[in-house]
């Protein structure tokens, strides 16, 4: 079997790994799964720290950029997005598709 890279991206409500979670991603590189957006309507951690108390692997937090003056109540992408990862088994064919 070959290590591959599964990677969770949190947006929380706050810079703060203790904040709740707003918004989610999950990828899958072992192939076992296929999340998909709209999935589920509960995020995978209540929290940045309870990720990382199941064993997830924090590799990037958003740099923290004051709003522009004058735009700092303008809607726009989520600024608070941290990057998780796991490593575990698996194997994934050519096509992208699990192995076995």
């Amino acid at each position: 079997m070959t290590v591959r890279q599964q990677v969770l991206v949190l947006y929380l409500g706050t810079s703060a790994l203790d904040s709740p979670v707003v918004g989610w991603s999950v990828y899958d590189g072992t192939g076992r799964t296929s999340p998909t957006t709209g999935d589920s309507d509960e995020p995978p951690y209540k929290s940045g720290v309870d990720a990382l108390r199941d064993g997830w692997r924090l590799f990037q937090a958003a740099q923290l950029i004051p709003p522009y003056p004058g735009s700092e109540y303008d809607v726009s992408f989520l600024k608070h997005e941290f990057f998780f990862e796991k490593l575990a088994e698996g194997s994934v064919g050519p096509e992208g598709v699990a192995a076995g």
